[in-house]
């Protein structure tokens, strides 16, 4: 079968046709590139807009880094809730929170550091539950960081910090205007405590 010769202005033509589609392409490439680069600040524009909160943890200040917290727009300005922080040792130990009580806003992302040390001449075992007065608030008070649950292993001596950070839910009933958070620290392998009294912890905490 004899083979059909291209003349020579087919051959441009088609050269030009592949030349205009490579710039096309490379168009809608460049544009797929800015679209995709012009997604994240849109989306963030729309959701501010809208009055959404988009930050994720990590885009949060790492606390005692010095960088300034973006604000929460969920935060409820018009209200405060009295945060106080109980800690319960069961066993020869020290164990506490750095601050008794602190105010907080709905939605407000805020971090408390609790400290136990071990004050025994031997290594132990230890883990932590919590509780809350009143009950109704449980639902309600959202950690996003806790040492509760988890065993430690604590040397002789030893020292540690853990944070618990967490966002009161802005849906809280109207009538709770104060929470009582309580650890109760164990040793794993003994008995299991039972948590405080919820009208022992409601009448709230000494003051140190």
């Amino acid at each position: 079968m004899p083979v059909r010769e291209l003349q020579p202005g087919t051959d441009a033509a088609l050269r030009s046709d592949n030349l205009r589609m490579v710039g096309k392409l490379l168009v809608v490439a460049a544009l797929m590139f800015a679209f995709g680069y012009a997604l994240v600040p849109i989306y963030r524009s729309i959701c501010k807009a809208l009055g959404i909160n988009v930050l994720s943890l990590a885009e949060q200040a790492v606390p005692g880094s010095g960088s300034a917290v973006q604000r929460n727009t969920q935060v409820d300005m018009s209200r405060t809730i009295t945060v106080e922080f109980d800690a319960n040792a069961r066993g020869v130990w020290e164990f506490r929170p750095a601050k008794r009580s602190l105010e907080v806003h709905p939605g407000e992302l805020t971090t408390v550091m609790y400290e136990f040390k071990n004050t025994q001449d031997r290594t132990m075992v230890a883990q932590a539950i919590p509780s809350y007065a009143p009950k109704q608030a449980a639902p309600h008070f959202n950690k996003l960081e806790c040492f509760c649950f988890n065993e430690y292993t604590l040397k002789p001596g030893e020292v540690k910090q853990w944070p618990v950070v967490f966002v009161i839910d802005s849906k809280l009933p109207k009538d709770v205007t104060t929470i009582t958070l309580s650890y109760t620290f164990f040793e794993v392998g003994g008995k299991v405590p039972a948590a405080p009294a919820a009208a022992a912890l409601h009448a709230g905490v000494p003051r140190s």
